[in-house]
């Protein structure tokens, strides 16, 4: 068995150091510079880099503000003619793009109809630097909620007052292309954006400005809210619905810098979230998310305590600010009921009215129902403690009625004048509404179950076979374990966004101190990675931005999405969730040494610090542990603050490029670095800006980064070529930027291998290279390549099996151009220098195509300082390395002994079934890994993944149920539409359509009188499928139809523990010499030399334990015995730093009279007929 370890490792090593002329990559870097990373000096220059950038970004905003600003004092108040056309997002059209006639509408004097208003033509066109989206860079297009009337006086005429920024936005475009996309949100709902592009519904549109956190946060300072909710007896039907509507919209303008809890009154005051008891909580996403699926839960009875609730509510607010927890800031109480008895000035006399004119807290009434009573006294109560009054009738009204409240709040902020606060957000998904996780979810099921109906309609045998089920249940893992950060986050552009108010300075509207809206500029976290100059940090190393809240900004290990969905709390992931240290402490147990360095980032300090990590990779199967150096300075004039880190044991060192190497030098003494970039089989970093036009519109674009690159070099080698000083935006005719450092180490890089592409099969014929040859078409060698540090991957392509005429397709380079952050090259570090670095796919099975890659990592050494320079590496046909000795086969394939050939993971590289190639070894032979694991060969590493998804099991209704209640709908509208008059119909549209919205908002399927299922594909409907036989007809066994069934979830954030595994390199090696001894030590186990490997081979005969469990990497949710909010609500809370500027009161607040106003029935009727049209197309999508 040693003999056969030791062949095969040789032949292996052998024809890597063939294939890949390992040796001769040595000698190429042997001229190279080893110099010491200075970790201080690389994050102080990468955080000078990044002020400069966002700086550039807030001046941009604040010239939008301005002009916004004094362009609205200048406006002039004429009405808005009714031909006024403007770009609306939503339906201007491009030349020669059909033009849906619109429905003519009626105008305030039914017998009047009003000419539709033609969409604007437009000219779009794709461009690379904003997502491929097509765009006009000459205008902006206004974005208007679905439920906000685009011709009402008050948005109209700030839309055409608006259409100034145009010019503004153009001019910080043309100063500063890197900039993306700028906009205006309007405090009347509307959001203009530069530059102009179309909308997309899909599939319908839930977008409003006002409710997003650049919005939020620039408008008001943070606040501590308390939300009352009165449960009593008369809160039912419709008046809960609606006060449950009214919540959720308060919720939606909160952010991680505000504090909120709620609480229901009766006779008795209780949070809606019990582990919430007798405090406020941060309003990140998953404390929100709890606090709604709370609402959801509540019981109306007895009559409402009004005392209790506000006692409860001043007093806990009290506490907060006396010892100075929570926001630091605003504070408020939100009372929600549908009457109070009186206006209790008694106890806004004890809490509330002590330091007159100054109030602590802000009181917000909204009355709910249409005949209601008692609503003198519950005004009273907003207007006599700086708040604000609704009455509300209808769902139709709530969300823009309880946008009232953000004004109020910033009526100090506007009656400054002087501080306009900049803000920056925390990182989101662009346009994306958190609530679409739920709904997108739902869909995701809707389509497994109609797969699962159609194969069993085809073939019940095989639906319920034993094979069948454990493929299904193997697939559902893989989904929901799929943790890879590149594959998953395609689809959504993550951002960070900076804003600023924008206040009303007219003369005649201080009473009121209007805030006009907020300016605002995206800054892609694709954008901010450009900054982070990976190179110098070197394979394994990283850097990461953490903000005032201890939250991610952006990560190597950021995973805010699964299986294409955003994570219900997706954006509020700590910094020590992420960084895990090397201990034996349980889930969320954090080691005291990492929340010394969290504190000290998030405080905005310089420092630096050792620290024992582990961490996992290779789609959270592989896991390594290290010493890591981390150094943290602030982004100055930011909430942000940069990190780096690299580990010890091989980037403390990097390459340095000697002067006489640099491109100058080679181009001075006649040489063409062009030149080293012949042929077609390279590529460089997808990722890394090497140089690059910062103006798209004015320069040309590139096809691949290669071809970007080659251009620059040629302009290198036309002379006058001078490296950019600073990046930041320079004038635009030189709107350019390089890496001198980063260009200076690929040039070099591809200087010294440009030999590696040379064909190695077209040598002397010396006795050497036949060898090689036949190793090569022994093992069915498909490519070889090199990585370089400065981002380069050479390859070359070789024949397969003997046959001359064809060639491997290039899929290598396509799938492998990342250079250091491979895979294979940081696992190549990891590992022993002097080793060749095997795996194979996780899937690979029963597969006849599966390679084997194989990699190995090239050090260079001078003056006692190492660092990794490349790896080298090449792929193989896995078949091959079953051809193995006689010996071997003799031994290992019968029927007493099984040889396994495993990775230093544990996964199965070779077996004798073919099945079980790429499994865990724990899950193929659980007690032979057991034993393993007992002897000490391998050992367990336990990873928490803080970022899990969990799906808890909710309640669903039949489909068939869904129909009947659409019927029964139908039928009591046109009831309704025979009883009653022509205003009280529309009422009831409305009503019905916002009751859609309502349940299409939360995630629900079901209210109280009206279930309809939520708007999705048809490729999803199984029910329309003409094809398909509905499966509850009664031709199926109830038992055996309801397994087909599956159970609906939705997905919830918790915490998952996974045991990873790895070989124990410190353990005594004479335990690999121990013989077999009969059946108390039933295997023998020997590395395979030069390898990551371990041959195994396993008596058969003896008998083993019968109840050994599974050995898996499967992830396991850990059980709090409470949600995850719960559970951290109970913890100890982490520090935060709270935002600097606070403007929470005003000595002139008190002279403004306007604090509320009531509700009409009808309303609007132009609102009316938009609800009415909207409805019927929610109901056409919901069809279709």
């Amino acid at each position: 068995v040693q003999g056969w370890a030791d062949k095969l490792g040789g032949e292996l090593a052998s024809l890597g150091d063939f294939i890949t002329r390992r040796k001769d990559v040595e000698d190429s870097f042997k001229q190279a510079q080893v110099v010491s990373k200075n970790g201080q000096k690389i994050v102080e220059e990468m955080a000078k880099d990044l002020k400069y950038m966002m700086d550039a970004k807030v001046s941009a905003v604040k010239r939008i503000m301005d002009t916004a600003e004094n362009t609205a004092i200048s406006y002039d108040e004429e009405p808005v003619n009714q031909s006024f056309q403007y770009y609306n997002a939503k339906e201007m059209i491009e030349p020669g793009e059909i033009i849906t006639t619109p429905i003519p509408m009626i105008d305030e004097d039914p017998a009047d109809i009003t000419t539709p208003i033609p969409p604007k033509e437009i000219v779009l066109t794709k461009k690379k630097h904003f997502f491929n989206e097509a765009v006009n860079t000459s205008v902006s297009s206004v974005h208007v909620p679905t439920n906000v009337y685009d011709r009402a006086t008050e948005v109209i005429k700030a839309i055409k007052w608006s259409e100034a920024l145009d010019s503004i936005f153009y001019n910080n475009y043309i100063g500063d292309p890197t900039l993306t996309w700028q906009y205006f949100g309007s405090s009347t709902g509307f959001l203009r954006q530069f530059p102009a592009t179309k909308w997309v519904e899909d599939p319908v549109d839930l977008y409003d400005c006002r409710l997003r956190s650049w919005y939020i946060e620039a408008a008001n300072s943070p606040k501590d809210v308390i939300i009352l909710v009165d449960s009593s007896g008369s809160m039912t039907g419709q008046r809960k619905d609606i006060a449950k509507h009214v919540v959720s919209n308060i919720l939606d303008t909160l952010g991680p810098n505000d504090y909120v809890n709620i609480f229901t009154f009766s006779e008795e005051v209780t949070e809606v979230v019990d582990c919430f008891r007798d405090t406020l909580v941060q309003a990140n996403m998953g404390n929100i998310r709890e606090l709604k699926l709370g609402m959801d839960n509540i019981e109306t009875t007895e009559i409402a305590n009004v005392s209790a609730a506000l006692t409860k509510a001043f007093e806990l607010l009290e506490t907060f600010r006396e010892s100075r927890n929570g926001a630091r800031c605003n504070q408020a109480i939100m009372l929600v009921s549908d009457g109070v008895p009186y206006s209790f000035e008694d106890i806004f006399e004890q809490y509330n009215w002590k330091e007159l004119p100054f109030i602590p807290v802000r009181v917000f009434t909204y009355l709910i129902g249409r005949e209601v009573a008692d609503v003198k006294e519950i005004k009273e109560m907003a207007c006599k403690n700086q708040g604000y009054y609704v009455h509300l009738s209808t769902l139709a009204e709530v969300r823009e009625e309880v946008l009232n409240y953000i004004p109020v709040i910033a009526r100090p902020l506007v009656l400054n004048k002087r501080e306009h606060p900049v803000v920056w957000s925390e990182v989101y998904a662009d346009v994306e509404d958190p609530k679409m996780t739920d709904w997108l979810w739902e869909i995701k099921e809707r389509a497994e179950q109609k797969e699962r109906f159609i194969d069993y309609r085809k073939n019940r045998v095989i639906f319920f076979s034993p094979e069948e089920q454990h493929r299904r249940m193997i697939m559902k893992q893989r989904m929901v374990s799929n943790q890879d950060p590149y594959s998953n986050n395609q689809k959504y552009n993550f951002m960070t966004t900076v804003s600023v108010p924008v206040f009303d300075r007219r003369e005649n509207a201080t009473k009121v101190a209007n805030i006009l809206g907020v300016a605002g500029a995206d800054v892609p976290i694709s954008e901010i990675k450009k900054y982070l100059k990976p190179h110098l940090l070197g394979v394994n190393g990283y850097a990461f931005i953490v903000t005032n809240n201890g939250y991610i900004l952006t990560h190597p290990d950021f995973r805010p999405v699964f299986q294409d969905i955003l994570k219900p709390a997706y954006n509020t992931v700590d910094m020590i969730e992420v960084e895990l240290t090397d201990d034996d402490r349980g889930p969320r147990d954090f080691n005291l040494a990492l929340l010394h360095i969290r504190e000290s980032i998030i405080n905005q300090s310089t420092g630096a610090k050792w620290v024992h990590v582990k961490y996992h990779f290779d789609e959270m199967k592989r896991v390594s542990r290290t010493r890591r150096q981390y150094y943290w300075t602030p982004i100055k004039n930011t909430p942000f603050t940069l990190v780096v880190t690299y580990p010890e044991t091989y980037g403390v060192h990097r390459l340095q490029i000697r002067t006489e190497d640099e491109i100058h030098r080679i181009l001075a003494k006649g040489g063409n670095v062009a030149s080293f970039f012949s042929g077609i089989n390279w590529k460089i970093h997808p990722d890394w800006v090497y140089c690059k036009y910062l103006n798209e519109h004015a320069n040309e674009t590139f096809a691949t980064p290669e071809l970007e690159l080659k251009h620059f070099l040629e302009r290198m080698k036309a002379g006058g070529w001078k490296w950019p000083a600073l990046r930041t935006p320079p004038p635009p005719e030189h709107a350019m930027f390089c890496d001198r450092n980063l260009m200076q180490a690929l040039v070099y890089d591809a200087k010294v291998t440009e030999w590696f592409s040379k064909n190695t099969s077209g040598g002397s014929g010396s006795r050497d290279e036949k060898g090689g040859n036949e190793f090569k078409q022994r093992f069915g060698v498909t490519v070889s390549f090199l990585a370089t540090h400065s981002g380069l991957t050479r390859w070359q392509d070789h024949m397969n099996f003997g046959d001359e005429s064809k060639q491997s397709e290039p899929d290598f380079s396509e799938t492998h151009n990342r250079a250091i952050d491979e895979i294979w090259y940081k696992r190549a570090d990891d590992d022993d220098k002097n080793s060749y670095v095997y795996s194979v796919p996780f899937d690979a099975g029963n597969r006849n195509d599966t390679l084997v890659t194989a990699s190995n990592a090239i050090f260079h050494t001078e003056g006692g300082k190492e660092t990794p320079v490349a790896v080298v590496g090449f792929q193989f046909h896995h078949s091959a390395m079953y051809t193995l000795d006689h010996s071997c086969e003799k031994t290992c394939f019968t029927g007493d002994y099984q040889c396994y050939v495993i990775d230093n993971n544990g996964f199965v590289v070779i077996s004798e079934q073919l099945q079980e190639t790429g499994a865990f070894f724990g899950e193929v032979k659980p007690a032979f890994m057991q034993r393993m694991l007992d002897d000490g060969i391998f050992k367990n590493v336990t990873i928490y993944d803080y970022q899990a998804v969990c799906f808890v099991g909710k309640n669903i209704i039949n489909m068939a149920n869904i129909i009947q209640t659409v019927r029964v709908v139908r039928s009591r509208i046109i009831w309704w539409f025979l009883k009653n008059a022509v205003s009280y119909v529309l009422w009831l549209i409305v009503q019905i359509f916002f009751t859609i919205v309502q349940a299409y908002d939360e995630g629900n399927l079901i209210s109280n009188d009206f279930v309809l299922s939520v708007p999705y594909d048809n490729q999803y409907d199984a029910m329309a499928d003409p094809d398909f036989e509905d499966p509850t007809a009664g031709r199926y066994k109830e038992p055996e139809f309801n397994k087909v069934l599956i159970n609906r979830t939705r997905p919830e954030p918790c915490d998952h523990v996974i045991t990873l595994y790895e070989i124990n390199n410190d353990v005594d090696p004479t335990v690999y010499r121990k013989d077999a001894h009969q059946c108390e030590r039933p295997y023998v186990v020997l590395p395979i030399p030069s390898s990551n490997l371990i041959l195994l081979v396993l008596d058969t005969l003896c008998p083993l334990p019968s109840h050994v469990p599974v050995l898996t990497t499967w992830p396991v949710e850990h059980d709090y015995n409470a949600t995850l909010a719960c559970h951290k609500a109970r913890s100890v809370e982490l520090p935060r730093r709270r935002p600097l500027t606070c403007i929470n009161k005003h000595a002139n607040e008190s002279i403004i009279e306007l604090c509320g106003r009531g509700s009409s029935l009808v309303g609007s009727s132009w609102a009316l007929i938009a609800s009415v049209l909207l409805l019927g197309q929610l109901w056409h999508v919901n069809r279709n």
